[in-house]
């Protein structure tokens, strides 16, 4: 277990009591698998001898009862262990999504990001229900079984022990040394996929129209094999262990075999027990064949774990999401002696002064990488100031160069800038960013089934339904054609008539319909 899962259990109700239960419910359901092979390797060699019927009631009805107790325990084990297992992964999943929320993780890859908040937060799933269930309860079967055959053979009881020691312990132990480098690296591996393959598919047009889809792929396949050189390591080991498993058990047979017909020679053991001195041990070891995976995914789950707590304990940077402000009788948007850079590198502007009233419309303009994005994020909150201030009053609405459109309809994609927002406000939000559009038409995966102007007239619209009374945009125009650009302009000038807009562009257009001018290289 490591500190991470200790810590959700202990703030769930009930965890630790629910981990006792499925431990106790996976437990019981092993032992009635061994038992039902035991009673039934009993029952076979006395019914062999044509007793009276009656002197096997007992058996039979012992037989049927396991074989009942096996399934109903089973499960049971299941239900109780996935769900403590999916409350610790709800849990962890939400404290994850807050933290994101409180910071703009700047400096992550997407795709690997992607994956920490949804793969590796997975594997405190499997970390109860694959790992720690199976070890537990397979401890709880080996003593009990051990302690059952040491009544009837001592030397044969210790013998099992021995093998499911080996088969139990030893070889998962040994498997998941061997793989453990591969099982570590086989965590971030997917994530380094994940970004690959994010990347390809946000900018595979582009890639295409440069010709350098070709290269791309050629990344693709690389982190690919990477991975699966990863998985067959590890698959290769656990066939290793497997083997080693196999040969316990049947070692078992043996001895179990060698120590009952020694003892039936010696008149210390009736001979109907030497079917279940032979037979228990193929039932015991059964319940070892998910050990060495079992072992592996510890290692995995680990790794995994070890990301999302990376995730966790990043510092914040910005403010994150926030309430929304208050509406205010006077906004404006102002900076004093403010230096801005991202955080960690070089400052990229400074001694910045700046006040935008309400009806005016400034542009910051300037070649690129001189730090007009960073000075929307800067004004946005995304990231602090490096010094100086800024003052934001009344409520705030921005509008990116590539906004996200989300996988749903049109309306739920404009309440995203206010999630009360009835019908009616979604309407009228539509009718002032003067997009034509039903609000139940589905938008596609990331707005395909939208154009460029439309995905930008419904981030408009998702911020006039919050009443934006400050405005920001960056590249408002960016890859749109000119009178695309054109009509958007004007509408944005009719909706934000009363708003404070602040512009960052590189476009002459933009800048000829601005009030003033900011050159951030000057």
């Amino acid at each position: 277990m490591t500190a991470l899962v200790v810590k959700l259990l202990k703030d769930t109700p009930s965890g630790w009591a629910r981990v006792a239960l499925a431990i106790l419910l996976a437990g019981l359901a092993s032992m009635s698998s061994v038992a039902l092979m035991g009673v039934s390797g009993w029952l076979l060699s006395r019914a062999a001898e044509h007793p009276p019927v009656m002197y096997l009631t007992a058996a039979a009805v012992l037989v049927r009862a396991f074989g009942i107790t096996r399934g109903v325990f089973r499960y049971c084990e299941r239900l109780v262990g996935h769900a403590v297992g999916l409350r610790l992964q709800s849990a962890l999943r939400l404290e994850t999504y807050a933290t994101l929320a409180r910071t703009t993780l700047l400096g992550r890859r997407r795709g690997d990001l992607l994956t920490r908040i949804v793969a590796d937060v997975d594997a405190v799933l499997d970390l109860v229900v694959r790992v720690l269930l199976p070890f537990a309860s397979g401890v709880f079967v080996i003593g009990a079984t051990t302690l059952v055959l040491g009544v009837f053979s001592w030397p044969a009881a210790l013998a099992v022990l021995a093998s499911a020691l080996l088969a139990g312990a030893l070889a998962p132990w040994l498997a998941a040394r061997l793989s453990a480098r591969a099982d570590a690296a086989s965590v971030p591996a997917r994530g380094a996929l994940a970004n690959v393959v994010h990347e390809l598919s946000r900018t595979a047009p582009d890639l295409v129209a440069h010709g350098a889809d070709a290269a791309a792929l050629d990344r693709l396949a690389a982190a690919d094999a990477r991975l699966a050189a990863i998985d067959a390591r590890a698959a290769w080991t656990r066939g290793l262990a497997t083997g080693v498993q196999t040969l316990a058990a049947g070692l078992a047979v043996i001895t179990g075999l060698w120590f009952g017909t020694q003892a039936v020679r010696a008149g210390t053991l009736d001979h109907t027990m030497l079917a279940v001195l032979t037979l228990t041990p193929l039932a015991l070891h059964e319940v070892f064949n998910d050990f060495t995976k079992a072992a592996q995914t510890w290692t995995r789950a680990r790794v995994a774990l070890e990301r999302v707590q990376e995730v966790l304990a990043e510092p914040a940077i910005g403010s994150g999401d926030k309430e929304a402000s208050a509406p205010a009788a006077s906004p404006h948007l102002a900076v004093a002696g403010l230096t801005i850079g991202w955080p960690g590198a070089v400052p990229l502007a400074s001694g910045l002064d700046l006040r935008v009233d309400p009806g005016e419309m400034v542009a910051v303009v300037g070649p690129s990488g001189v730090g007009k994005t960073t000075l929307a994020a800067t004004v946005l909150g995304l990231i602090p100031p490096v010094a100086g201030t800024v003052d934001v009053s009344g409520t705030i609405g921005y509008l990116a160069q590539d906004t996200h459109v989300f996988s749903t309809s049109v309306a739920e994609n404009v309440r995203i800038g206010r999630r009360d927002a009835t019908d009616a406000d979604v309407t009228d939000a539509l009718a002032r960013a003067r997009l034509d559009l039903d609000p139940a038409r589905l938008v596609g995966e990331m707005g395909t089934a939208l154009s460029g102007g439309e995905q930008r007239r419904l981030g408009l619209a998702r911020i006039l339904v919050g009443d934006a009374q400050v405005l920001v945009l960056d590249e408002p125009t960016e890859h749109l054609d000119p009178e695309t650009a054109d009509a958007l302009l004007d509408d944005i000038r009719a909706a934000a008539a009363s708003m404070a807009v602040l512009v960052v562009t590189h476009d002459p257009g933009v800048v000829a319909r601005c009030d003033r001018v900011v050159d951030l290289s000057r």
